[in-house]
């Protein structure tokens, strides 16, 4: 060996060795494991879930655990919402927080990782079961509360008589069938006010919700004012009112929101908007979900907030952040 090669070799010993030196100095053994969980939509084109995305990545980087964000294409996919459910389960991750499709529907697979000894956080829509008992926490808006909310100042709108027509979101949706009840019950209060339609649901889209909206046209015209459930079906009933030449001649109140409902509010062809807090709903999720698996106590239910959005209080303090 020439004294080149050799010098070549010992430099590449020395290099490998210290390599190993630093790599045994940096791993620390006692280091806590990172967290993998798993974030389960209804849907993932909404903007509704992009804000509660958001505020799950929050928590993400608080706490220094890694997130799973994964959810049907589309808000009526029950069976890939369950096959996601099971993916994640096969997969043993450390815990999974779920908006459920379907209250019903969810149930088994959900205790199929609670068997796991996968704790469970379901958020936005409920789940049949006992929070605190079937799985470990229930964050949420008070849906009855919202819909109730948006009975109160439609009926206010109304003077506390006129024809009202209700378009329900999807049949199995427990957020919404809660938003719809509580509508329901505040217009119950004004015996002048007549429900024209209230079985009739919008599908899991703006474009189905329009086209169900057209077919209610006769009932439309008929109306003095609108209730829609969600942001979907609020979106599908804006376009459908725009096309019918109806758009701000009938007392409207929407669920969510979005760029565009929210400039449809500024604009008169929306009254109100009622609104959750979806970005604090994600992180409380995520957060509550990670104590959970940690062993801490957590609470069985945690209301998110709601809030009745109009073109009065649009630069509120407590409103504005939740229209962005």
């Amino acid at each position: 060996m020439t004294f080149r090669s050799w010098l070549v070799s010992l430099v590449a010993l020395t290099t490998v060795a210290c390599s190993d030196s630093d790599a045994t100095q940096t791993a620390d053994p006692n280091a806590p494991r990172v967290l993998h969980v798993a974030v389960i939509p209804k849907g993932t084109t909404h903007v509704f879930w992009k804000a509660v995305e958001s505020g799950a990545r929050d928590a993400e980087k608080e706490l220094g655990i890694r997130i799973e964000w994964k959810g049907p294409l589309k808000e009526n996919d029950r069976a890939q919402q369950i096959q996601l459910v099971e993916q994640f389960v096969s997969q043993g991750l450390d815990g999974i927080a779920i908006a459920p499709l379907d209250h019903q529907a969810l149930v088994a697979p959900l205790a199929a990782a609670t068997r796991a000894k996968l704790p469970v956080v379901i958020f936005d829509s409920d789940l049949d079961g006992t929070p605190g008992v079937d799985f470990a926490s229930f964050v949420a808006t008070d849906n009855l509360a919202g819909g109730r909310l948006g009975g109160e100042h439609l009926a206010t709108l109304l003077g506390g008589e006129g024809k009202v027509v209700l378009l329900r979101y999807q049949v199995g949706s427990a957020s919404t069938d809660a938003r719809e009840k509580g509508f329901l019950e505040a217009l119950a209060i004004s015996p002048k006010i007549e429900v024209l339609v209230d079985n009739r649901y919008a599908g899991a889209t703006a474009g189905e919700a329009k086209t169900e909206a057209l077919n209610l046209l006769a009932k439309l015209h008929e109306a003095n004012g609108i209730f829609c459930s969600n942001e979907s079906a609020t979106m599908g009933m804006l376009l459908a009112l725009r096309q019918a030449g109806l758009a701000g001649k009938v007392r409207f109140v929407g669920f969510d929101a979005s760029p565009p409902l929210v400039e449809a509010l500024k604009s008169g062809e929306i009254d109100a908007l009622v609104l959750q807090n979806p970005r604090k709903m994600g992180y409380l999720a995520t957060k509550t979900l990670v104590a959970a698996i940690r062993g801490e106590k957590v609470e069985p239910r945690i209301d998110t907030g709601v809030v009745v959005a109009t073109r009065q209080n649009l630069n509120d303090p407590a409103i504005a952040p939740l229209l962005q």
